[in-house]
This record gives structure tokens, C-alpha cells and sequence, in this order.
């Protein structure tokens, strides 16, 4: 599995719309959770975050905000964010852009946000230009990523999750992780210790 812990420098360049970090000298992180919310790894996730006052950012899948409604209120209850990430996670890339900004709308009734993740980070250009629209929000904003904490890769251990995200996030860095069950074996170890380095230097946790 290949995938850029640190987003290169050129790859921003080349899609400078899109969110990827926050333009900031101030120590301030802005970590996310995607695929959520998941009836066993979101909670744990707010609970870790309410003991340093973190704020996050939570892009949510659709059809599982209806399937946990109250665990989607507790997070904006806490005061997080969430963020559109479609309704059944498909791949932009692989998906007719018709049917997946159909897929965007459904999750928009559910999700009341101007923030939109794509799955796997994959958009194609036309599913991009009819994003607002398919939002019914014209401010919509695409939010991408500085750092990928690989919490969902099967083959990469805590350790080295832990040091994904220690060794490569910097002040407005937009760090991914996952409240899904998939990445719970890791998520689980690392997010304590994670907020516990950061805090120990400063740092403070903010949602977008």
C-alpha cells in the first residue's frame, strides 16, 4: 500500500483550491476523523479529546449518522465540526460523477456542512466543479490533508503510526485519522499518546 505520509509540497501546488493545511505561526492543530461516527471508536474519541479541551473536525459518512444519530449529536454537542464525506464512501475516481454527487446530496441531508472529504482522497474535476451545487452550499471548500496518520493500513504497526504523526506534523498541520473499526486496533493506542506529545510542547487542537 503506497500513500504519502507528509503531503509533498507539488501536489498542493497542483490543487491549490483544495484545503491541505491552515496558514498559521501559532501552535494549533487541526486533527480529523473520517468514516465515522462508529458506535465503539467515536465515542472513545471524544472522550480522549475532551481531556486536553480538543477540538476536531469529523467527516462523517452519511448512512452512518443515520444509523448512530446520537453519537453524530454528541459530536457537535462537544463542540467539533463535521464534514460532508458522502453518503456510502465511494471512489471519485471510480464512480460516474452523476451518481456520486448524487451520493454527496444524500449525505448534505444528514450533514449540514460546508466542509467536503473525499474517500480516498479521490475527485475527479467534474465531480469537483459540481460540488456546491450537489451541497447546495456555495462556500463549500474541499479539505484534504498535511498528514496521513496510516492508522488504516493493516500492515503498519502503532509505533510506526505513532511516529507518522509525531515526526511529520507542524503548527496548521490537517492531520487524518479514523473512527472506524478498521483503524480502531491502532487508533485506539496512538490518539492518547499523540495528544499527549503535542500538549507536552504547546500545542493546541482546533476544528476547521
Amino acid at each position: 500500500m503506497h500513500y504519502f505520509v507528509k503531503t509533498p509540497w507539488w501536489l498542493k501546488k497542483i490543487y491549490p483550491h483544495r484545503l491541505w493545511d491552515v496558514d498559521t505561526k501559532e501552535k494549533i492543530i487541526y486533527l480529523s476523523f473520517d468514516d465515522g461516527p462508529h458506535p465503539i471508536a467515536t465515542p472513545f474519541v471524544l472522550d480522549e479529546l475532551k481531556k486536553y479541551n480538543a477540538k476536531a473536525t469529523f467527516f462523517c459518512i452519511g448512512k452512518n449518522v443515520v444509523d448512530h444519530p446520537a453519537i453524530y449529536r454528541r459530536i457537535l454537542e462537544e463542540g467539533h465540526s463535521t464534514g460532508n464525506h458522502t453518503y456510502t464512501h465511494p471512489n471519485g475516481w471510480a464512480t460516474q460523477t452523476g451518481l456520486y454527487l448524487k451520493d454527496i446530496t444524500e449525505a448534505s441531508k444528514h450533514i449540514d456542512s460546508a466542509l467536503f472529504r473525499p474517500p480516498y482522497g479521490r475527485i475527479k474535476a467534474a465531480q469537483s466543479k459540481g460540488l456546491r451545487q450537489a451541497m447546495n452550499n456555495r462556500s463549500s471548500k474541499i479539505v484534504m490533508w498535511d498528514v496521513l496518520s496510516g492508522d488504516f493500513d493493516e500492515t503498519l504497526s502503532v509505533q510506526d503510526c505513532y511516529k507518522n504523526v509525531t515526526g511529520k506534523t507542524t503548527g496548521g498541520s490537517i492531520v487524518v485519522f479514523h473512527d472506524s473499526e478498521k483503524a480502531f486496533r491502532v487508533l485506539k493506542e496512538v490518539l492518547p499518546e499523540v495528544l499527549q506529545f503535542f500538549a507536552g510542547k504547546g500545542y493546541v487542537f482546533k476544528s476547521l
